[in-house]
């Protein structure tokens, strides 16, 4: 399964830019949707036909923060988009509530690098299946 669209949810432009640069310099035929803070993302979600397939999503943002965000979105029952968590919070407690969450699935260390991309373009198949794949209290 090959990543085709990619969402990055971060206040910083500069952050967006070379996030989105590291994706389209690793795979350019990857679509890069980029928005600032966690509401602005619930919105576009919302008019989205599919959802994408992966979302880099920062922590500290205006308006509605990484943590804030991933309880709407499990709320409103999105399940097909593989999150991983791209902040530059190296603390304990942020890592562990991320984590807590099923769809994240790696919590990374600003800046994105190309190993990052790597391991996670590898491991995207077994993280989507895994999402997609009924709980036993289905």
């Amino acid at each position: 399964m090959k990543l085709k669209t990619v969402l990055i949810i971060d206040d910083s432009k500069a952050s967006q830019h070379l996030t989105k640069y590291a994706i389209e310099f690793f795979d350019p035929t990857i679509k890069v949707l980029q928005v600032y803070d966690g509401k602005e993302a619930l919105e576009l979600l919302a008019t989205l036909e599919t959802q994408p397939d992966l979302i880099f999503l920062d922590i500290n943002m205006p308006a509605m923060n990484g943590h804030e965000f991933l309880d709407a979105f499990s709320q409103k029952g999105y399940k097909s988009s593989v999150v991983i968590m791209l902040t530059s919070s190296d603390q304990e407690k942020d890592k562990q509530r991320s984590m807590s969450f099923d769809c994240v699935k790696k919590y990374i260390i600003k800046p994105l690098e190309q190993a990052h991309l790597q391991e996670i373009t590898e491991s995207y198949a077994d993280w989507s299946a895994s999402l997609n794949t009924p709980s036993d209290d289905s």
